[in-house]
């Protein structure tokens, strides 16, 4: 072999291994089907969870918590408490106290009305809801301004997140689109934990700021839930979420 056939081989080798890692590498990162949960899941997470609300009616946690689709397992499950100053979910307390019993890994949230009183939502908020040590901090769910204005909107806001905080000795995680959140939050609220919502998005979702928990989905099934459920994956291992845990 001359030299100019051995050079030929060497570029002609290291063009298949380049290759060769590009489409590993490709295909490492995109989503699985999981055909029993009917999405597709962002591959490299390891901790899987879904949040409900009235809306999926009556739930059998049981089957919900042993439910497994190639190893994956819903890990935790996030519900619907309260919203605005004196709404409950008609599902709340039997979600709760049905995810307790399974031993899932449990959070509550308040939807929030940014046109009202940030410390009476809180307030009412805590009337209802009554976390226990490795339970999730409360939740804020932020997603219109219902005619607020942007100034208001986040003084109603920090009002409820600072509530909620002196109640529950915790500091309160947000939930919001990434747009909402980039569009009337922008960098005021970064010190508090963020449940970002994105869909349909390979990797994560696109936001400038630290996220913990991405709801990718809001089309998933699970055994023992007779709709369409939301679903979410942390960014980290459950370790990471039970360190924000009360």
């Amino acid at each position: 072999m001359n030299r100019k056939q051995r050079i030929s081989l060497i570029i002609l080798v290291s063009l298949f291994v380049l290759l060769y890692v590009a489409d590993k590498f490709y295909f490492s990162r995109q989503p699985v089907l999981y055909p029993n949960f009917g999405i597709r899941i962002p591959a490299g997470y390891t901790t899987h969870g879904i949040d409900v609300s009235r809306y999926q009616k009556n739930i059998d946690w049981e089957l919900v918590k042993n439910m497994s689709d190639k190893g994956q397992r819903i890990s935790f499950a996030i519900i619907k408490a309260t919203e605005g100053v004196c709404l409950e979910d008609p599902r709340f307390e039997d979600n709760w106290k049905g995810i307790q019993e399974v031993h899932l890994l449990r959070g509550a949230y308040l939807y929030f009305h940014p046109h009202k009183n940030g410390k009476t939502q809180a307030e009412f908020f805590h009337k209802q809801v009554e976390l226990l040590g490795g339970d999730l901090p409360p939740i804020v769910d932020i997603e219109e301004t219902k005619g607020a204005s942007k100034d208001k909107l986040k003084k109603n806001l920090q009002d409820c997140l600072n509530a909620l905080e002196e109640a529950y000795g915790v500091k309160p995680m947000i939930y919001s689109s990434v747009d909402f959140y980039e569009r009337y939050l922008g960098n005021d609220f970064n010190q508090y934990p963020f449940w970002a919502a994105h869909y349909e998005q390979v990797h994560e979702p696109r936001t400038n700021r630290a996220w913990t928990i991405w709801q990718h989905n809001c089309k998933g099934r699970v055994n023992g839930i007779d709709a369409e459920v939301d679903f979410n994956v942390v960014n980290g291992s459950l370790y990471a979420l039970k360190g924000l845990c009360l």
